[in-house]
């Protein structure tokens, strides 16, 4: 007797397991997406970078690059607009982390280059920045007087347009290798400002700093969004440490930190940002000898 009850519970367990399997939406019973648990990004942690010492750092050059969304390699960076099926933009990936998550964010000024981890930015100061937070609206009243409405604004994330990189390339002689290290990650609000008038005009505007060494940790448990693909096995680390992005370089150090737009115009601009790459590429090639 005892035998058939535990086969009678062995069963009804057997048949629960089954229907939360194949049951159809709407039941109120589980249904298995897919036929395995996502743990690659969800479980992934940053790759430790090879130990580099001071002594074997033969050149080094720190540069900022420029990447545009609205290039076809870029999109991932931007996708999707709105957060949906647990993937986000990278900006919102940012945000998320600054406003829940305790990553630390710093001000960004039009002469940063060199300072942009000096000074901590506050989240309330980020909502402004991006176009959010809360305002009092004052409508007149039949009888007289004001009536206050406080409205609340969203965050404009899909105003960010572009990213500035700012980066630093170093040969290391101990592995023979010319190596890049992205430092800091600084997101570009772009929108139209209108007046009075009905006139409006672009404004740019740096949001804020990123280091690129404390956002890692978050970077490397967030899915990139591939519109090929349904598997979430590329984190947002993957694709920058890949450096599976477009970008042009619009300055680097020397002892005046000028960007290149403000001593070329034109083609000129392009050309010298061409150069300083060939530059970077030249110093470990002309290391070897064929």
């Amino acid at each position: 007797m005892k035998k058939l009850f535990k086969i009678g519970i062995l069963l009804a367990f057997v048949l629960t397991a089954n229907l939360s399997i194949f049951a159809q939406p709407g039941t109120g019973v589980h249904v298995m997406a897919l036929p395995y648990e996502e743990l690659h990004v969800k479980n992934d942690r940053p790759m430790p970078y090879p130990y580099v010492r001071e002594a074997d750092v033969m050149y080094s050059k720190i540069i900022w690059r420029r990447v545009e969304l609205s290039e076809k390699m870029n999109h991932p960076l931007a996708l999707p607009t709105e957060p949906a099926e647990g993937y986000k933009s990278l900006i919102d990936v940012l945000l998320d982390a600054v406003q829940n998550q305790g990553l630390n964010a710093y001000k960004a000024s039009a002469q940063d280059a060199g300072q942009e981890f000096d000074d901590w930015i506050s989240v309330k100061d980020i909502t402004k920045i991006m176009g959010g937070g809360y305002d009092t609206v004052y409508n007149p009243l039949p009888e007289g007087g004001w009536d206050t409405v406080a409205t609340h604004t969203p965050i404009h994330s899909d105003e960010v347009k572009a990213y500035m990189f700012k980066e630093v390339w170093f040969f290391d002689k101990q592995r023979s290798v010319m190596d890049v290290r992205l430092i800091g990650i600084c997101p570009i609000r772009v929108w139209e400002e209108y007046d009075n008038s009905g006139n409006h005009r672009t404004k740019v505007k740096k949001a804020f700093w990123i280091n690129y060494s404390e956002a890692r940790p978050i970077l490397a448990k967030s899915p990139v969004y591939l519109p090929y693909s349904d598997v979430k096995n590329l984190s947002y680390d993957d694709l920058l440490q890949k450096r599976f992005f477009s970008s042009y370089i619009f300055m680097e150090s020397t002892p005046y930190r000028r960007a290149i737009m403000e001593y070329e115009q034109g083609l000129e601009v392009l050309l010298e940002a061409q150069r300083i790459e060939n530059e970077i590429f030249d110093f470990e090639q002309n290391l070897w000898e064929y």
